[in-house]
């Protein structure tokens, strides 16, 4: 039997959250553990619980530790803990400072209930979720206009040929399961191959190794690996 989602919801708008829970718990495979009021309110209850959520979904801005700060403290207490950032403020430079201190996927209020849908599932299979936009800025803000045409430095001979293949279908967001499929290898052979890139680049999630390979030009988003 497939396990639910474990989720926990923080945001000071009352009514978005009700709102927001309510479409959740219609979800079966989906379990809403608690909600908190606040940033405070978050961090104390996931300090004191018996049971702690896959993924929290947090608004940006709230009174006390507003989601920045909540998210910060989640990565350094409850590493094993995906955050979502949810916010009125789908902008550049908010969408990259979240991405920078951890979170692993970005949804604005107004998101349609299905895309909120898909996004918690994908983070809940592969790690993380940008879409297309969010894709553009990181890679956006990971490019020097200066200097387009230069070659990173970064030597690729430091990965096999396999690695080099499993990190692009992560960054192109494959579940293992597709991955496999793709490269004829089991799942545990591509968790493995994943493990193995954790450790070179010494990032802490799939999300990181998005960006480690952006920011290297290992791969483009614009074609194959480089």
């Amino acid at each position: 039997m497939k396990c639910k989602i474990k989720i926990v919801l923080a945001d000071d708008e009352l009514l978005f959250m009700q709102g927001l829970k309510s479409l959740l718990v219609s979800q079966t495979d989906i379990d809403v553990i608690f909600d908190a009021e606040d940033g405070d309110d978050l961090i104390n209850k996931l300090r004191t619980a018996t049971v702690l959520p896959d993924i929290v979904i947090t608004d940006l801005k709230m009174p006390g530790l507003n989601g920045v700060e909540v998210t910060k403290i989640i990565k350094k207490e409850f590493p094993e803990i995906k955050v979502i950032a949810l916010t009125s403020y789908f902008s550049k430079p908010f969408i990259l400072n979240m991405i920078s201190i951890g979170a692993v996927a970005y949804l604005a209020k107004n998101s349609t209930p299905a895309l909120m849908i898909k996004t918690i599932v994908e983070v809940a299979e592969k790690g993380f979720y940008y879409d297309d936009r969010v894709m553009a800025y990181i890679q956006e803000s990971l490019t020097n206009p200066k200097d387009k045409n230069t070659k990173s430095s970064f030597d690729k001979r430091f990965f096999t040929k396999r690695e080099i293949e499993v990190l692009y279908l992560i960054c192109k967001q494959f579940t293992t399961i597709e991955i496999g499929e793709k490269l004829f290898i089991s799942p545990r052979t591509v968790e493995g191959h994943r493990n193995n890139l954790l450790l070179k680049t010494e990032v802490k999630n799939v999300a990181g190794l998005v960006i480690f390979a952006l920011k290297n030009k290992i791969i483009s988003l614009d074609g194959d690996f480089n």
